[in-house]
C-alpha cells in the first residue's frame, strides 16, 4: 500500500473534493512507527461516512473504525507493510465512553487496542513520556479497565501484557477466539523498528 493508493481508493468517491497527506509524514518528521495522517474534504460527509466501508475495501485493512475518542470524524485503518492510517474529516464528533465487553464489541476492541499500541509506540519513540503515561491511564479508562484490568499500566509493554492475558480470558468468559491477524502486524511493524513489547 502507498500514498497514492489511499488518496485514489477515498477519491472515486464524487463526493470526496480532496485527500492530502498530512502531519509528520508530509512534514518529512515522521519516524518509522509513525501514523499517515491524511485530510478529506468532502462536500458531503454522510455520503462519505456511508460509503467508506466499500471505498477503503481495495485497501484491505486489517482493522477499520471510527476513533471513539476524537472530537473530529477520523477513521482509523491498519493496513498491511503501511501500519496506522488515520482519514481526518473537519466534521465534529461525539466521543464516545468507556468500552462495554461482549461478543459483539471484543473483536473492535481488540482492533482499537492494536492501534492505539502502535500509536503510543511511536510517541513513546519519540520520548514524549507525559503523553504517553496520560494516554496509558486513558486506555485504562476506556479499554482495559472495562476487560478487568486492575491497574493502570506503567508502561506500553506492560499495557500489552496486561491486554493479552485480560482478552484470553474475555475469550474464554465468552466462548469466543479472536482472530490474530492484526496484532501479528502490529507486532512484526514494532518488531522491525526495534521497539520491544
Amino acid at each position: 500500500m502507498s500514498v497514492r493508493d489511499v488518496i485514489s481508493a477515498l477519491t472515486w468517491h464524487r463526493a470526496v473534493d480532496s485527500v492530502t497527506l498530512v502531519g509528520s509524514r508530509a512534514r518529512g518528521e515522521a519516524i518509522e512507527l509513525s501514523d499517515w495522517d491524511f485530510k478529506v474534504e468532502t462536500n458531503d460527509f454522510r455520503s462519505v461516512e456511508r460509503s467508506l466501508v466499500e471505498l477503503v475495501a481495495p485497501l484491505g485493512p486489517l482493522a477499520q473504525q471510527w476513533d471513539r475518542l476524537s472530537k473530529r470524524a477520523c477513521y482509523m485503518l491498519l493496513l498491511k507493510e503501511m501500519g496506522k492510517v488515520d482519514l481526518i474529516f473537519n466534521e465534529p464528533w461525539e466521543p464516545k465512553g468507556p468500552w462495554v465487553v461482549g461478543s459483539t464489541t471484543l473483536p473492535r476492541i481488540d482492533d482499537h487496542f492494536w492501534d492505539w499500541t502502535i500509536w503510543l509506540a511511536a510517541k513513546d519513540r519519540q520520548g514524549k513520556r507525559e503523553l504517553v503515561v496520560s494516554e496509558l491511564r486513558k486506555m485504562h479508562e476506556h479499554l482495559l479497565g472495562p476487560l478487568r484490568v486492575a491497574q493502570i499500566p506503567s508502561s506500553l509493554p506492560d499495557a500489552v501484557g496486561a491486554y493479552v492475558g485480560a482478552r484470553a480470558g474475555a475469550e474464554r468468559q465468552l466462548a469466543m477466539a479472536l482472530p490474530r491477524a492484526v496484532e501479528d502486524e502490529v507486532r512484526r511493524l514494532l518488531a522491525e523498528a526495534g521497539y520491544a513489547v
